[in-house]
């Protein structure tokens, strides 16, 4: 069988287990040619266990009109409110603090994000994960 050739790849982000054929995912994916219920089940299959979060999802569309999905983890930003406990992060970035989390917290989110970091241990990833937080007024307690 001869090669699939990738055409296009498309970026995503989607509530995990609640994708439908309806926007954002349908005008993204709707001119791809790909088959809107298919990769919403597969997808949603895929992601069931994670309920709640925003996943970011990169599909890769063949010629043949066929596809593959690969799902990444959580955003950081999204972590952090979610253990912060926030609706959102500061407008004035890290001049005003609206929420804590802990260092361990910060490590928890660095070991879930380190697949996805351009980085190899653990240490630069919480570095990264700091720099987030502070860059949205989210305090880190010792």
């Amino acid at each position: 069988m001869a090669k699939k050739e990738v055409v296009k790849k498309i970026k995503l982000q989607v509530p995990a287990g609640k994708a439908t054929p309806a926007p954002p995912v349908g005008t993204v994916l709707g001119p791809a040619g790909i088959n809107l219920q298919e990769f919403c089940t597969k997808y949603n299959d895929a992601t069931r266990d994670k309920m709640g979060d925003i996943l970011p999802v990169e599909i890769s569309v063949y010629d043949d009109r066929s596809f593959d999905f690969v799902i990444k983890t959580p955003p950081t930003a999204f972590l952090l409110m979610k253990y912060a406990k926030i609706k959102k992060g500061s407008v004035k970035g890290s001049k005003e603090i609206v929420g804590k989390v802990t260092r361990e917290q910060i490590k928890e989110i660095a070991e879930i994000k380190l697949p996805d970091l351009n980085c190899y241990d653990i240490e630069a990833a919480i570095k990264i994960v700091s720099g987030t937080a502070k860059n949205m007024g989210i305090e880190v307690e010792e």
